[in-house]
């Protein structure tokens, strides 16, 4: 992805590659620090923009490993060498919508902001998820 609000990144070995293109400049956004035992255990904040672009590139042989927690709605995406995690994904209706994990690209955001999505139904989750996440994220 090329442009004004282009970021990259990768997990700790390099096996899994990020792109973002965002809507706006990078310190406007706010990544959202989730309260779940996984998510605090990662130390993960995570960055989305529904009007932005996402993907995941997986190097050649290397593996991307898939974890269902909490309310077992959407993939935890992790790196099967070096166990970063780089981000989560929900699947809905042929859509695939996506967050990374703002601490595999360069720190140029605003602090973290608290988010507590135990508090809410699983299907208030993944509308959240829907209005909030990139939309079209890109795996491969």
């Amino acid at each position: 992805m090329a442009g004004p609000h282009a970021l990259s990144g990768r997990c700790h070995c390099g096996d899994i590659a990020v792109s973002v293109q965002l809507s706006g400049a990078a310190e406007h956004y706010s990544p959202r620090a989730c309260d779940c035992d996984f998510c605090r255990l990662h130390g993960a904040s995570y960055l989305s923009d529904p009007k932005g672009q996402l993907r995941f590139t997986v190097r050649s042989g290397a593996v991307l490993n898939r974890y269902r927690q909490g309310a077992e709605e959407a993939d935890m995406l992790l790196c099967g060498r070096c166990g970063v995690l780089v981000g989560a994904c929900y699947e809905r209706e042929g859509e695939r919508y996506g967050v990374v994990n703002a601490a595999v690209l360069p720190p140029l955001f605003a602090a973290p902001q608290p988010v507590s999505p135990k508090q809410l139904s699983a299907d208030e989750k993944t509308r959240r998820w829907m209005l909030l996440w990139f939309p079209d994220v890109g795996i491969g």
